[in-house]
């Protein structure tokens, strides 16, 4: 009788969401923020973290009615805020970094964005096609159309190559350089489209932008 293939699970981070929805998720939080006793320090890569909670969300709440039937004391509303708290950390994170200057910076941040994204892209589709990572997710990458989406993309690629870098990094042409420099590109590529500007939503309260990120940061670790 033939043995039976292991169980592989599948890498599934999500793109980060759009700028807007990121910044109305950081409205909304933001009056937690000073109510946190102890900041986690960060010590992962935030974008990158930030792609993977939001990719786990759909599998969370689908098991929603087993955390009711079996954990009764679990403080369920952790889980029903983790897609806002990852948003408002992404959404923190674009306000700590420093501002690009100028359409110059942009046209290189562009210029170096795009290829890398298809990079990425081809290495991530010739894995998804071998069954390695999630085949769905990977086209919904794909579909991405736009500046925004570009730096969006490059996050979520990032965060798909992390997940299974030790059992791809001999099997791809892709360079662990090229994921790290992707999760940051992206950012600073929405940073410099003016991602941080949002009209119609309050303005974020003034004040030290590192502790608002590593305050947001810790609102997702202790939901997640």
């Amino acid at each position: 009788m033939p043995k039976a293939k292991p169980n592989t699970k599948k890498s599934s981070p999500a793109k980060p969401g759009t700028p807007n929805e990121a910044a109305r998720a950081f409205a909304l939080v933001e009056p937690e923020l000073d109510d946190i006793r102890e900041v986690v320090p960060i010590n992962v890569d935030i974008p990158r973290a930030v792609s993977v909670a939001i990719g786990a969300v759909p599998h969370l709440q689908a098991l929603r009615p087993r955390f009711v039937e079996e954990l009764p004391k679990f403080p369920l509303s952790q889980l029903d805020k983790l897609s806002t708290y990852a948003l408002a950390a992404w959404y923190a994170h674009l306000l700590a970094l420093p501002a690009s200057v100028g359409q110059d910076a942009l046209k290189r941040l562009l210029d170096e964005a795009t290829p890398l994204r298809e990079d990425l892209l081809v290495a991530a589709e010739a894995l998804a096609h071998k069954g390695i990572v999630d085949a769905p997710r990977v086209a919904e990458i794909r579909r991405g159309q736009g500046h925004l989406d570009t730096a969006n993309d490059l996050v979520a690629l990032a965060a798909l190559f992390d997940e299974v870098w030790d059992a791809v990094k001999n099997r791809t042409t892709v360079e662990w350089e090229d994921v790290e420099r992707a999760s940051q590109l992206g950012p600073e590529l929405l940073v410099a489209l003016g991602a941080r500007q949002q009209p119609g939503l309050p303005a974020p309260k003034a004040g030290d932008t590192a502790e608002r990120r590593a305050r947001a940061f810790t609102l997702l670790v202790n939901a997640y």
